[in-house]
């Protein structure tokens, strides 16, 4: 009886053994064939689905007012004439430019064709005239702002001379309410103010949705960049994907940019003299360990690490990419890597005419030819910078594919294989390459930038649930001209009928 029992016991043991055996065999191979799926999934995505726009979700741009606005003042109820002088590079100015608008918007003041600052930066003197086409500016924005070119002639004492700007320094990222208190008051009584520099002198997050929504139609509809770089761009587009696809890179290795971000420690001992210099010349005095700014993100990617990653993400050796990008630092033996990874690699002064390669011109054709790239990847980004404003640009523009690398996440790996610890490296890198957005439409997170994300101010949905997202007629002038019609029609300043 006993041993009948301890029979019967053992075989259902063996049961529940086998079964038990037989679950986790199964659990195993079905977790395996998720992991390769997955694997499998990620490179089909990458190839086949990358090269197209991302998924809208059902959003789409729109910077039209959703309120009820004023049409701009006319000459004799403005309260001032607005001067700005716009520092840095060809982005940083863009963004000032959007800037100056919604400023003399704010002070009902009217704005005098903005000022470029060429030399210090560029060592040219195309300014705003020789990059941007004018008329389409003033056009494009006469139902936001009064715009002329320059500050009227006055008649005093019987002398008839131009009108004396006031000179001020606005805080940087100064609020709203700055312009609408300090900044009024002294347009009010000098009639004319001179806001210099005007880098970074509007707070990016302003609580009033109209106000964003007056950037992006500056932004992505006035600034338009003038027909002669336009063509250029044009040309080098039809080029480069006469033969399929292309991608666009912003190599951000560039003397200023490394010794502004401390990552000196890659350099012969001469190249590391030359980026402290500059630093020493150029930037606060402040003790950078590349290391620590390494593992933080702060370093730009080198131009192999470029490389590594979009060959782990599943592009082959013949793609085809197009460098957007300054002298490098360091010279070939930085680009040998990349080149050996990725031959096919182009830029302006290959593929273009030659016409425009240099000073603010050569910029807005890299910009303008990553704009329209199938893909753009950034190296590295900050406030108002070439890839920041390119990465917004790109998003209104129909969520075109933007690869975005997350420099902290990937510094461990890079660092990794530094020290002989290879293996596995590129099943890592696609583990972060891969929790991206790819350019989708996402909500806005400090620090990211509104020139970098104007989601959700500027974008809109056709069968929105919530109202405040409900998408008004396509047409930006379609809306505003239906909210003047019955106050006639707007005055445009003279000047630019010239």
């Amino acid at each position: 009886m006993r041993r009948g029992l301890r029979s019967k016991t053992s075989l259902c043991r063996l049961w529940v053994a086998v079964a038990v055996l037989v679950t986790g065999t199964i659990w195993l191979w079905s977790s395996s064939s998720i992991v390769l799926l997955g694997t499998y999934r990620v490179q089909d995505f990458v190839v086949n689905d990358l090269w197209r726009t991302a998924d809208s979700n059902g959003w789409r741009a729109s910077s039209a007012p959703r309120t009820y606005w004023l049409p701009p003042p006319t000459e004799s109820e403005s309260n001032g004439y607005l001067r700005v002088r716009c520092n840095g590079g060809l982005t940083q100015q863009r963004s000032a430019i959007c800037n100056a608008v919604v400023v003399a918007r704010i002070m009902n003041a009217t704005l005098v064709l903005p000022e470029l600052d060429t030399n210090s930066y560029w060592h040219d003197e195309s300014g705003f005239v020789g990059i941007y086409d004018v008329p389409h500016f003033i056009k494009t924005l006469k139902y936001d702002v009064r715009i002329v070119m320059s500050l009227p002639k006055i008649t005093a004492q019987g002398k008839t001379k131009k009108l004396r700007a006031h000179k001020m320094e606005p805080p940087r990222d100064a609020p709203v309410n700055w312009y609408r208190t300090t900044a009024l008051e002294k347009i009010r009584e000098y009639g004319a103010i001179y806001l210099t520099p005007f880098s970074h002198r509007l707070a990016e997050e302003i609580d009033e949705p109209e106000l964003q929504r007056l950037r992006c139609r500056v932004n992505y509809h006035a600034l338009q960049f003038k027909p002669n770089i336009r063509k250029t761009s044009s040309d080098i587009v039809n080029k480069l994907r006469s033969e399929g696809h292309f991608m666009s890179i912003h190599l951000r290795f560039e003397l200023d940019m490394l010794a502004y971000a401390g990552c000196i420690d890659i350099f012969t001992p001469k190249e590391q003299e030359i980026l402290l210099k500059y630093r020493e010349q150029h930037f606060a005095k402040k003790k950078l360990v590349h290391r620590e700014r390494r593992l933080i993100g702060k370093c730009p990617l080198t131009p192999e690490e470029v490389g590594l990653i979009i060959r782990a993400m599943g592009f082959d050796n013949t793609t085809r990419i197009y460098l957007a990008s300054g002298e490098l630092f360091g010279g070939e033996r930085f680009m040998n890597p990349f080149k050996a990874m990725f031959p096919r690699l182009e830029n302006h002064s290959m593929v273009g005419s030659g016409k425009l390669d240099k000073g603010l011109a050569g910029s807005a054709v890299d910009y303008m030819v990553c704009l329209l790239s199938d893909i753009f990847m950034p190296t590295y980004d900050g406030p108002s910078n070439f890839a920041n404003n390119l990465m917004g640009h790109r998003l209104y523009s129909g969520f075109r594919a933007t690869i975005t690398p997350n420099r902290k996440a990937l510094a461990p790996i890079f660092m990794d294989m530094d020290e002989g610890h290879a293996s596995g490296y590129e099943e890592r890198i696609r583990q972060v390459m891969f929790s991206t957005h790819f350019g989708a439409p996402h909500r806005r997170i400090h620090p990211e930038s509104f020139y970098t994300n104007s989601w959700p101010e500027c974008f809109c949905q056709m069968n929105a649930r919530n109202q405040a997202d409900q998408c008004p007629p396509n047409n930006v002038h379609d809306v505003l001209e239906s909210q003047f019609h019955s106050t006639g029609e707007v005055s445009v300043a003279a000047s630019a009928k010239r």
